[in-house]
């Protein structure tokens, strides 16, 4: 073992880590602690764990093959279904970026006490792409660095709010260590599947697949891939842990603070701390719903500004590099199924106005104060992107003829499978519950009609 070996690998894990600390993820993390309380900590830790084991798979196909998932793709099936899995993808990637970029729009209108609305803090996130741009230029490494940086900057706002707030550590190991729910019902049911849908994302495995063929590897050489394999595992280990840490900081601070609590109790603290945000909360006895706009606005009510203004930096570090790597996914999606050959400034500026295009219509539209209905439709269509990523990915580092002496043995292959199997039975629960929340029998028969098309396709690619 070297670490001057291991810190040439260290790069591409710490960038597929942003998708574990997007603001899908932290609205996730604050919504299951409001609800579950410590409760549900042992879920975020089994979900992180496959979520590695998964990275695992991808960052071997892209070490092995010398191809990313999507340039298999495109090798490997034939046109029809390979235009349909890309569609797919493409709109797990649109989806992803709609909550980033209303993620960090949320987080320039908290900053700037609301004066900034929505709209305009999507038309300033879209700079993104010229921050991209310009630090691409200037080679991985720096873009790798500057992603560090914003790690770091997640890592010290929610770190603030933990040591602020002083979450009951008994508990807090109680529910990362004993996978039980006492007294969970539907509520905490919903908020367990919500982790593993925002932990795992579909687009991360063609982007990990693709940030590792950064490093030079001589392909021919056994021993090289199986050293440049173990490297990158560990850096996806220590990437993975950093990101777990962070998401437990924001679980246990809204575990701490407002399990259990009502509106009416909000309402009061806000009207008492003089907060402009007070009448964003009703006095009536309901259980408080938090997003990512109100969770802020609890902090500052309870903690004082600063909680509130810390929590916002916090977010739009989240927001900003999540976007980015959310460029860089659509990126290589579109390059390796299309074997698109543009200029780079091409290929982000088109990828990346697929995907800010709808953003800035919900923007103009809906009020900072009532997005979480389109953050769990959001989700809800993440989560039926799964099967297009962790399908493929299973199948290409099973095969011989693909990966060689790397491909899985029969034990990764069972419990691969397995583990997408229950992935996706969770993720079918989640959109199923979804469905019949709405109310609506056309909806239902729709629903239907479009289920028995996506689970035909999803056979086809088994």
């Amino acid at each position: 073992f070297s670490f001057r070996k291991l810190w040439a690998f260290t790069g591409p894990g710490f960038l597929m880590s942003i998708a574990y600390l997007d603001p899908g993820n932290i609205e996730s993390d604050l919504q299951s602690g409001a609800v579950a309380g410590f409760k549900l900590l042992w879920v975020l830790l089994v979900a992180t764990v496959i979520g590695l084991l998964l990275q695992r798979l991808a960052a071997r196909l892209g070490v092995v093959t010398g191809l990313h998932l999507a340039e298999v793709c495109h090798r490997r099936y034939r046109k029809v279904p390979r235009i349909i899995l890309w569609l797919m993808v493409e709109l797990a990637i649109i989806g992803s970026d709609m909550q980033e970029v209303i993620g960090s729009a949320i987080a320039i209108n908290l900053l700037s006490v609301g004066k900034i609305p929505l709209w305009g803090g999507v038309l300033i996130t879209i700079a993104d792409t010229f921050v991209f741009l310009f630090l691409d230029k200037y080679g991985l490494r720096k873009l790798e660095a500057f992603f560090g940086f914003l790690i770091t900057i997640m890592a010290l706002t929610f770190g603030y709010e933990y040591i602020t707030v002083k979450p009951n550590q008994e508990k807090l190991l109680q529910g990362l260590f004993i996978p039980y729910c006492r007294d969970c019902g539907t509520p905490q049911l919903e908020q367990a599947v919500g982790i593993v849908g925002a932990v795992i994302m579909p687009h991360n495995m063609y982007l990990h697949s693709a940030l590792v063929k950064s490093r030079q590897v001589n392909r021919d050489d056994k021993r090289e891939v199986r050293e440049a394999n173990k490297y990158f595992f560990i850096e996806s280990c220590i990437a993975l842990f950093v990101s777990f840490i962070i998401n437990i900081f924001v679980v246990t601070v809204f575990a701490e603070a407002f399990f259990n609590k009502t509106n009416a109790d909000v309402s009061q603290v806000c009207a008492n701390s003089s907060s402009p945000h007070s009448s964003l909360f009703p006095n009536n006895n309901e259980t408080l719903e938090v997003d990512i706009y109100k969770g802020g606005v609890v902090l500052g009510c309870y903690f004082g500004p600063a909680a509130l203004y810390i929590w916002a930096i916090g977010i739009l570090a989240a927001g900003q590099s999540s976007t980015m790597t959310g460029t860089y996914s659509g990126q290589f999606v579109m390059e390796g199924f299309l074997n698109l050959r543009w200029s780079r400034f091409a290929r982000v500026l088109l990828t990346r106005s697929i995907a800010v295009t709808p953003t800035l219509f919900v923007a103009i539209f809906q009020d900072v104060e009532h997005l979480t209905g389109m953050n769990d439709f959001l989700n809800v269509l993440m989560s039926l992107q799964l099967p297009f990523a962790l399908i493929p990915v299973l199948t290409f580092t099973s095969l011989p003829s693909v990966m060689r002496d790397f491909a899985n043995g029969l034990f990764w292959r069972v419990a691969g499978g397995l583990l997408i199997l229950l992935i996706c039975c969770i993720n079918m629960y989640f959109v199923v519950a979804y469905v019949m929340s709405l109310h609506n029998l056309g909806l239902y028969i729709g629903a239907a009609v479009l289920s028995i098309i996506y689970l035909s396709f999803v056979a086809y690619l088994v």
